[in-house]
């Protein structure tokens, strides 16, 4: 086959560098992956190869540049895990899904925009519907753009307040052998909450907005006998919830209000005898109107590229039955 040659020109070099990270080393890997040869000085960039490789190289380098226009901020790992995309099966009807039509959650902070098609569809849930349930592996964003939607909301006057929520599973939810006052015990299982909440917050919103009481973060078993109206709430780690609990929780939900419960059902912590809620729940919720379930999966993983394999290992480990005792509870924790 003919090799063709094409040049793309960008506004300025800076932007270009942009699209790989300003690393050679990923141009090296899209040449290997993508069956071309790039050349790339000052704001151009030389594809040569066969012509439809060469096509396919040209519409990846457009879609990042897509990502980019739309304010997506480009890592290492997020070019690895978009060239993949790109040249798995159905890869370019993917990303040009993601691209296509933006969708960005804007914080008094910064601008989160989805780096996965599982992360878009999730928070396109989040705002078609009153009640979502983000299930999957770590890694994949399920609580932080969960949270980054509660505070957008807020922010719009959507809703009045935004409630945070987990189960303290290792200290029994009565955290009456843990040394320090309520605040010191109940600290280091909400702290994560604590921490998207400041990564997406100023210093002074965030203490301001929880000292109103606008913005709450409390162990699950604080929820029992409210109802929350008018109001953003997220049950986190909810794999972690017996059935009595989640049901509990749900039926907090009020007037003007939306729920996210996320969890990963591979990380179970609790007694071996009690089931987990979040097992149960998508099976018995699964087809009343206004209740999405979404699943991500390991592409979704949005950390550093060695999780994904981490989370696929551990996948086939469950599924040819070696090392794993019962669904949810891995022997490894």
């Amino acid at each position: 086959m003919p090799s063709v040659s094409k040049t793309v020109s960008f506004p300025n070099a800076r932007q270009l560098a942009q699209l790989y990270c300003n690393n050679e080393a990923n141009l090296t890997l899209a040449e290997q992956k993508l069956g071309v040869r790039l050349v790339t000085r000052d704001d151009w960039l030389k594809i040569d190869g066969p012509e439809a490789a060469v096509a396919g190289a040209d519409e990846f380098f457009a879609r990042l540049n897509e990502g980019r226009t739309q304010g997506m901020a480009m890592r290492t790992a997020d070019f690895h895990r978009l060239l993949l995309t790109f040249i798995s099966d159905g890869g370019p009807e993917r990303l040009r899904a993601l691209f296509s039509e933006p969708l960005q959650i804007g914080t008094a902070k910064k601008t989160i925009v989805p780096k996965t098609i599982g992360q878009k569809l999730y928070l396109q849930a989040i705002q078609k519907n009153p009640v979502v349930f983000g299930i999957g592996p770590a890694g994949t964003g399920k609580t932080y753009l969960a949270m980054a939607a509660a505070i957008t909301a807020l922010m719009k006057n959507q809703v009045q307040r935004v409630v945070l929520t987990r189960p303290a599973v290792e200290a029994g939810e009565t955290l009456g052998f843990l040394p320090g006052d309520l605040r010191e015990k109940i600290l280091p299982y909400l702290r994560p909450l604590y921490d998207a909440m400041h990564d997406l917050l100023s210093p002074e919103d965030a203490t301001t907005l929880a000292e109103k009481g606008i913005i709450e973060i409390a162990p699950l078993a604080y929820m029992r006998g409210r109802t929350l109206a008018n109001s953003f709430i997220i049950l986190d780690e909810a794999q972690n919830t017996t059935p009595e609990q989640m049901m509990m929780f749900l039926t907090r939900l009020g007037d003007e209000s939306r729920m996210v419960i996320t969890g990963d059902v591979t990380q179970i912590d609790l007694p071996r005898s009690k089931p987990s809620g979040l097992l149960q729940a998508p099976r018995i919720l699964r087809n009343i109107p206004g209740i999405e379930i979404h699943h991500f999966t390991a592409t979704d993983v949005v950390r550093h590229p060695l999780v994904q394999k981490i989370i696929d290992a551990y996948e086939h480990a469950k599924n040819s039955g070696a090392d794993v005792e019962r669904p949810g509870h891995p022997t490894v924790p």
